[in-house]
């Protein structure tokens, strides 16, 4: 268990290498547990978080059903806070499964990435 762990923190040091947020497009971090999946909408370069969700409190559905409301909860609150376009960052995790199901619900909500 140890290594899985230790090697999704190796991917994801590589992905954050590669990417950051701006204030104009922030970086979409995703964060998956067991049970829930978050979502921040970060500006890397004033060190802020700009929007969150979460999928505590829907419990209705699959957790692939429940990831892409939390997208498109994240992508109404950017909206809200005049954000068009965002940097996706999948922490590490395959971009499948809840993963790929967040990113589909952002997208429906207006999200561009």
């Amino acid at each position: 268990m140890k290594d899985k762990i230790s090697r999704r923190l190796k991917i994801r040091a590589r992905i954050r290498g590669r990417i950051s947020g701006t204030a104009q497009r922030p970086r979409m971090s995703v964060f998956r547990s067991n049970k829930q999946i978050y979502v921040q909408l970060i500006d890397d370069l004033a060190g802020r978080t700009l929007a969150a969700a979460s999928s505590k409190g829907i419990t209705e559905g699959t957790k692939c059903e429940i990831a892409e409301k939390v997208g498109e909860k994240i992508a109404a609150s950017a909206k809200a806070a005049g954000i068009e376009c965002v940097v996706f960052d999948r922490g590490g995790y395959l971009f499948h499964g809840r993963v790929k199901s967040l990113a589909d619900g952002a997208r429906k909500g207006g999200l561009k990435f």
